[in-house]
Parts: structure tokens; C-alpha cells; sequence
């Protein structure tokens, strides 16, 4: 069975604001007012320092106002979207930079506050939203360190600072911002990402989950229908045995002919449908044989051809291990096969070797095998790159999502997986040997993957009642 196609949040993905609410906002702004008022009355009345300190009133009440008015006409569960927390941010920005250029400018030690903006931005905004913070704090610091006040003593005395640490404290804040708004936003998508693909890998386990579990429920459907089913038709047969004598019945013995003949059918259906459920429920282990045959059954008729190569490792006692019958080894493995499947010219090996304590199983095309600059990513979500020359695959869009379910999903099982390629890919076609393509190989701790043994995953758990 295929995973069902998962498209993840685009605003999530893209980082869209719209997580962040009014209430946050607010608060972080009523913390900024009573920091400014704060600092302004500690440098006046204890460091003695004189400052402008109607035009800083009028600056701050101008960041006072604005958290009035979006408090008063928003709720506080109201979400932001981009515009408006790109618009708040930018005003809040300005009303520093002006508030920095009454006190000193950029040799203000609360200078670098200047950079908060940007994190939020970079964290919270999409790439060209927070592109635009960055850039605004940039000019908006140079134009707090030209256009500053210098700062005095109340008796008139100028605080000089050395141009050298001028130009420094100025370079270290530009320096900061860029630093801080790559940087953020970098490991901010990958979080927002891996969150994504997570949340994939999930629902794909849950669907794969959920599917044993409905064959169970057609088992038990098929067990406990049986015994009635099988009354009926006996007495169906009694009927039928009866009225056979009477030529004035005919009717009445088409009738029970009818009866048995739908027993029949109801028994038939319902033995189709409950053999794959009884499978999962009573199988919960299985050869590794039929575990590989079952995970690659759904490409089997997709026109390559997969060979099987099942055999034990040198020095081990060659009697095939039996594997636990979980849903994530399963649904890993096939879609390995399906990715191995999709790239392939011809043909798909699926290798499967063991020793007395581990168990290997390769999966290998004849395809083109992994990009080379990928190969050190390989299993990582929503890989964007791809070359041109690889073919594509139907109905993949060349994320990577589906290799990382698969490699999140064994890996879970208690497998340690290896990607890499079977043939140098520069090589001509004729030159290359016969399982050239990409390989993916898996090593499980039989301890841990084995059927007679409780795993780290636990046991299947399917519908008791059958």
C-alpha cells in the first residue's frame, strides 16, 4: 500500500507569522516601554546625566500610544500575519533607533537591543520580510550613530569616547544583525522543517497502523460470521433435501437453494477479506522471506523486475531469522523499494543476509544512482536540489520527504541505514557494473528486530477479540 501524499502547512513551512499572537506582542512592547522609562530615570537621577528628556517623552509616548491603539482594536488572541508584524516590528525599530539617537547613538550600551527585532523577524517572518527587518536595522543603526546626541553631565561636561570605539560599537552591531538574522532564520526553517516531516512520518504510521488494524476487524468479522453462516447453510441443505420430494414446493425449494448459494457468497467474500487480517493478527512475526515479499508486493507489476537473493552470512548456522511483522519496518521498506523501483532502468535487488547476530538487508537499482552532492544528505527533508539529468519520478516532487519517513521509521525499529551509490556515476553506461545504481543498506541487531523476542517497539498490538 502507498503512503498517502502528505503536503505539509505552507505557512508553516515558508514561516509565516500567523502563529504569532497580539498578546505576545503587546507584552513584549509594555516590557520595551518600562525598560526605556526605567533607563532613562536611572542615568537622570543616579548617573546625573542630562538628556532631552521631553523629545525621549515624546518618543517613548509614541511607542505607548501605538501599544494602546493595536491593544485597544485587536483582541489579544488575534494572530499577526506577516504584514503586521513586519509593520510593528518596523515601527518599533524606529522609535529605538530615535530613542538611541537622543542618548548617545550606537555607544549606547542598550544599543544592542536593536538586534531583537531582527530575531523576531528572522524567526518568525518569511525570508523576504525578514530580509527587509535586517536591512532597516542596518541603516537605522547608522543613522542612530551619525545623527546622535553626545551624551553630558547635568554641569554640562561632554562624554567623549574615542572614535576607535565609535566605529567599533557601530561595526559589532552591524556585524551582530547579520549575524543573528542568517543565522536565526537558518535553524528556524530547519526546526519548522524537521517539525513538518515529522508530523508526516507520524500520520504515515498512523495510516499504515490503522489499515492492520482494519484488517483485524475484518478478521473477527470473518471468525465470529462463520459459525452462523454455516448454520444457515445446513439448514439451507436440510430444506432443500426436504422439499425435493414434494413437487408442489418447487418454489419454497428455489428458495433455500437462494439461502444457500448467498451463504455461500457471504462465506467467500468474507474469507477474501479476513485473510490479509488474520495474517497481521495472528502473524505477528514472520520469515524474513515473506516480510520482504510483502513490503515490495505493491511494485511488483510496475515493470521491473525484482529479485530476491535470500541467504545466510558466511559462518552463521543458515536457518532464516524471523522478523517482528511491525508496521514501521514494513512501510519503511516499502518505500525504499518504491524509490529504488522508480529509479531504476531495469532491475531491483533486494538482498537479504544474516549472521548469528545481525541481519542485513540491501536495497539496489540499476538506475543513476543518488546526486552526488546530495549523497551526504540523503535521508534529510525537503531537498529542493536536484540535477536535471536525473529522470522524475511520478508524482514525487524531489523533497526527500519520502526517503526521510523511511529512514525515521526504520530507524526507529532499531536499524542503522547507509546510503550510498554501487558504480561511479561518471562512468559511460557500458562501463558500469550491473548493480551501478543507489544502495541502501540497513543492519539490525537480530536482538533487537527478531520475532521471538520483544523489540524496543513493542508488540503489534491488533483488535484482541479475535
Amino acid at each position: 500500500m502507498s503512503m498517502p501524499h502528505v503536503q505539509p502547512d505552507a505557512e508553516f513551512l515558508s514561516g509565516d507569522s500567523t502563529w504569532v499572537r497580539m498578546r505576545t506582542v503587546i507584552l513584549v512592547r509594555w516590557t520595551a516601554v518600562a525598560g526605556q522609562i526605567g533607563a532613562i530615570l536611572t542615568v537622570t537621577l543616579w548617573l546625573d546625566l542630562a538628556l532631552p528628556l521631553f523629545a525621549c517623552a515624546v518618543t517613548i509616548g509614541a511607542l505607548v500610544l501605538s501599544n494602546l491603539l493595536t491593544s485597544t482594536l485587536l483582541p489579544v488572541s488575534y494572530r499577526l500575519s506577516t504584514k503586521e508584524l513586519r509593520s510593528l516590528l518596523l515601527f518599533d525599530l524606529v522609535q529605538l533607533a530615535v530613542l538611541l539617537a537622543l542618548t548617545g547613538g550606537t555607544t549606547n550600551p542598550f544599543a544592542l537591543l536593536m538586534v531583537a527585532p531582527v530575531a523576531i523577524a528572522a524567526t518568525g517572518l518569511r525570508r523576504g520580510s525578514a530580509t527587509t527587518i535586517c536591512i532597516a536595522t542596518l541603516i537605522a543603526a547608522v543613522c542612530a550613530s551619525v545623527f546622535s546626541l553626545p551624551l553630558m553631565y547635568s554641569s554640562g561636561e561632554v562624554i567623549t569616547i574615542p572614535p576607535l570605539l565609535s566605529y567599533g560599537y557601530l561595526l559589532g552591531i552591524l556585524i551582530t544583525t547579520i549575524f543573528i538574522s542568517v543565522y536565526t532564520h537558518r535553524v528556524s526553517a530547519e526546526i519548522r522543517n524537521m517539525a513538518s516531516a515529522l508530523m508526516a512520518t507520524q500520520m504515515a504510521l498512523s495510516r499504515e497502523q490503522k489499515l492492520t488494524d482494519l484488517g483485524g476487524v475484518v478478521a473477527a468479522y470473518a471468525h465470529e460470521l462463520g459459525t452462523p453462516l454455516a448454520t444457515i447453510k445446513l439448514v439451507s441443505a436440510e430444506l432443500i433435501d426436504e422439499l425435493s420430494d414434494h413437487e408442489n414446493l418447487n418454489t419454497l425449494r428455489e428458495d433455500a437453494e437462494l439461502i444457500r448459494d448467498q451463504a455461500d457468497r457471504c462465506r467467500d467474500i468474507l474469507h477474501s477479506m479476513g485473510r490479509a487480517g488474520k495474517d497481521d493478527l495472528h502473524l505477528r512475526q514472520a520469515p524474513l522471506d515473506s516480510l520482504l515479499h510483502e513490503a515490495a508486493e505493491p511494485h511488483m507489476d510496475r515493470g521491473r523486475q525484482l529479485i530476491f537473493d535470500l541467504r545466510p552470512a558466511d559462518g552463521s548456522d543458515g536457518k532464516q531469522p524471523v522478523i517482528r511483522r511491525a508496521a514501521e519496518v514494513i512501510h519503511g521498506l516499502r518505500n525504499l523499494i518504491q524509490n529504488a523501483v522508480d529509479f531504476s532502468a531495469s532491475t531491483v535487488w533486494i538482498d537479504g543476509h544474516w549472521t548469528d547476530e545481525h541481519l542485513i538487508v540491501r536495497v539496489i537499482d540499476d538506475g543513476p544512482g543518488y546526486p552526488v552532492h546530495l549523497l551526504g544528505r540523503i535521508g534529510d527533508p525537503f531537498l529542493r536540489a536536484r540535477p536535471d539529468e536525473v529522470k522524475p519520478r511520478p508524482g514525487y516532487d524531489g523533497m526527500g520527504l519520502g526517503l526521510f519517513i523511511a529512514k525515521t521509521l526504520l530507524e526507529r525499529s532499531g536499524a542503522t541505514i547507509t546510503f550510498r551509490n554501487g558504480g561511479d556515476p561518471f562512468l559511460d553506461q557500458h562501463e558500469r557494473p550491473e548493480r551501478s545504481g543507489a544502495i541502501v543498506e540497513l543492519v539490525w541487531s537480530l536482538a533487537a528486530i527478531s520475532g521471538t523476542k520483544s523489540g524496543g517497539l513493542g508488540e503489534n498490538r491488533n483488535n484482541p477479540g479475535v
